[in-house]
């Protein structure tokens, strides 16, 4: 999953993020992740903005500012918005934080790119059929023990618990 803790509506630097990601979208549905974004604007506005980029996933509305206290990361900068500090979390299944990326200069914010391989080493490492050409893999499957292959071995609940 893909968490994005966002300065809000009115930063440009935001905009051409998320605009990057809306494009990326389709690949990470495909890819089973997920993303979603959390900003300190009300309702109103994280709707309007979410609907003015085109994205399709989950913005959180967080205007008492509880994610920017609890993680203690206001942007101090910023005395007029008063908003939290941009950060882009990569995040293994269990919500095992994976990577951080400290987006404070645009260029501290993760490219598509980088994304598309920290996701791709999660699931490397997760995924235990990543290669179905190992010779294990492939007695395993022969042998018709499906155990190592997702979605075989678990159940409609299993595989729609990890899906969404």
């Amino acid at each position: 999953m893909i968490l994005i803790l966002s300065r809000g509506y009115h930063c440009p630097k935001e905009r051409r993020q998320l605009m990057r990601l809306v494009d990326f979208y389709p690949e990470l549905k495909v890819g089973y992740a997920r993303i979603a974004l959390i900003s300190n604007n009300d309702l109103l506005a994280t709707n309007e903005f979410r609907d003015g980029l085109g994205a399709q996933w989950p913005f959180l509305s967080d205007p008492g500012k509880k994610v920017m206290t609890d993680l203690d990361i206001p942007e101090y900068t910023d005395p007029i918005h008063k908003p939290m500090a941009p950060y882009t979390l990569v995040l293994e299944p269990g919500l095992k934080v994976y990577k951080i990326y400290n987006g404070y200069w645009y260029w501290g914010r993760p490219s598509v790119e980088e994304l598309r391989q920290d996701l791709r080493d999660i699931t490397r490492k997760i995924r235990l059929d990543w290669d179905i050409f190992d010779p294990q893999l492939r007695a395993a499957w022969k042998a018709e023990d499906k155990s190592k292959f997702w979605p075989y071995g678990k159940s409609h609940d299993q595989v729609f618990v990890d899906e969404d």
